[in-house]
């Protein structure tokens, strides 16, 4: 049976259509017309959002669990689990991240979710994309929860490991600029299409330049685990903040960025290379309590995750991100979308598989209203009940 959506607008991903009719059929989008042209088939189904803009669903590429499962687990229950529950929180897609871990742990990850991303997508469930290894060529100095007895100095045979190990599902690496060997492993890296995101870092604004010069696109938790900015070393917040051509993500949970910092970094990067990412854990989705993260113990209170007190992760979801983001900014929702579709489509170059809506591509899109509100979200052509 076809679905038929209308609504008030849609943003497909690079200009804003008024008075849509979206039809879906078999799980892909058949056609977009506005209502002056469309014909709607005898017996559609039709889900009618009168206020609301339909946009591509989200894409997270940032994320390590939820509902009391990590992505390390690398089991169909886990990753089952967290595609059911992203996609009742609008995230069609997303990269399982990885934290840094003895290198056989990472290792048997790795070589789970290689299998696990090679299945068909569930319809109803956020299908992992690729892998984003956030670790373990992180600085001792700003490894925020990352085990330190864990962390290796830039190693271009252990990358190979890990790459060969995910069968090249690797698409994003967290680096820090500052350690032995950085920019040859990210201009290693790079020419094996891995994108390369700084982070993680004490780096100088030389050390970062070098690494971007390298091939890195990319900033992981701007503002977090970071060198802080001064006004005679720009270091590598500095150097990310002032590079038009730098995509950055931010957690836009008002716990890990206030507000102001999200609207000094909104002003910086622009609706052209912001994102916005959760770096969810396994607490997402749960009540308060203990949880894990990697192979160590989280606790979660008050929606604030906390490891030997430094923050280790979020309980945030990218709905919850979007309505933060259009309301610590003052930026439309059109531009919100952006941070979560586009962008990072464009930052991974995963722009066929995700981050607009174009006939023939899977249906998966997400109704939400002029605060940010996320109305319904449709993955795989399948409308799917909020959690």
């Amino acid at each position: 049976m076809r679905t038929v959506l209308t609504a008030e607008s849609l943003w497909n991903g690079s200009q804003l259509v008024h008075r849509p009719v979206v039809t879906l059929e078999d799980g892909r989008i058949e056609s977009i017309v506005t209502r002056e042209d469309a014909n709607i088939p005898v017996g559609a189904q039709v889900l009618d959002f009168p206020r609301a803009t339909l946009a591509p669903a989200f894409f997270d590429v940032h994320f390590h669990g939820a509902v009391n499962y990590d992505v390390m687990d690398a089991t169909p229950e886990a990753v089952d689990a967290i595609s059911s529950f992203l996609a009742t929180r609008g995230t069609g897609s997303y990269l399982a991240t990885t934290v840094t871990a003895p290198m056989d742990a990472t290792l048997r990850s790795l070589e789970g979710l290689a299998k696990l991303l090679k299945r068909p997508a569930t319809p109803g469930h956020a299908r992992p994309l690729g892998i984003h290894l956030e670790g373990p060529f992180l600085s001792h100095s700003k490894r925020g929860v990352h085990p330190p007895a864990s962390l290796l100095a830039p190693n271009i045979a252990a990358f190979d490991k890990f790459y060969e190990a995910a069968e090249g599902f690797v698409h994003l690496m967290t680096l820090a600029p500052e350690l032995p060997g950085a920019a040859e492993l990210a201009a290693h890296a790079t020419a094996r299409g891995v994108r390369i995101s700084v982070g993680h870092s004490n780096a100088t604004a030389e050390e970062t330049q070098a690494v971007l010069a390298a091939g890195g696109v990319s900033a992981t938790h701007t503002f977090n685990a970071m060198r802080p900015l001064d006004h005679r070393e720009p270091g590598i917040l500095g150097t990310v903040l002032t590079n038009d051509a730098i995509y950055a993500e931010i957690i836009c949970d008002g716990i890990h960025t206030r507000p102001e910092m999200v609207k000094l970094w909104w002003r910086a990067k622009g609706p052209q290379r912001a994102l916005l990412i959760t770096d969810g854990m396994s607490a997402t989705g749960m009540p308060d309590g203990e949880y894990f993260l990697g192979g160590f113990a989280v606790q979660v209170t008050g929606g604030r995750a906390m490891a030997n007190g430094v923050l280790a992760g979020s309980v945030l979801t990218q709905d919850r991100a979007l309505e933060n983001f259009v309301r610590f900014t003052g930026a439309t929702v059109e531009q919100g979308l952006g941070l979560l579709t586009t962008n990072p489509a464009a930052m991974t170059g995963l722009t066929p598989r995700t981050g607009s809506l174009v006939v023939g591509q899977a249906a998966n899109l997400v109704a939400v209203d002029s605060a940010g509100h996320l109305l319904k979200s449709i993955v795989g052509g399948q409308p799917v009940a909020s959690a």
